[in-house]
């Protein structure tokens, strides 16, 4: 599948909108941002959670940067061959990515069957 990078943002951005309130409210500190690869050039990985999740940290206040949750284009387009299994891989790298800054991590997502 092949789609330019505005396009691809505008996605990631609408899947975004959908996530329930619940899930995204306490989502604090934190930028989204797309990127064409991973910096290893592969395209297994689709997504990743930059930053140190709420169940780690003790002293986290203002002037810290932000955490990022990083959205792979090239991975994404290359697993999927229309928009509708598109727009489903974003929702549920998004939510993978997202459940790594709760402190959820691999094994409970799988537990939960989010992964």
């Amino acid at each position: 599948m092949e789609m330019d990078a505005t396009d691809f943002e505008e996605l990631v951005i609408d899947e975004l909108d959908r996530l329930p309130d619940e899930m995204v409210e306490g989502l604090e500190n934190v930028v989204f941002v797309v990127e064409d690869r991973p910096e290893d050039g592969s395209l297994d990985l689709l997504g990743l959670y930059d930053g140190l999740a709420l169940t780690e940290r003790t002293q986290y206040g203002s002037g810290e940067l932000p955490d990022r949750i990083v959205v792979y284009r090239e991975p994404h387009l290359a697993a999927c061959e229309t928009e509708d299994e598109l727009r489903d891989e974003i929702h549920t790298t998004l939510v993978h990515e997202i459940a790594h800054f709760y402190g959820i991590d691999d094994e409970q997502l799988h537990t939960l069957g989010w992964a």
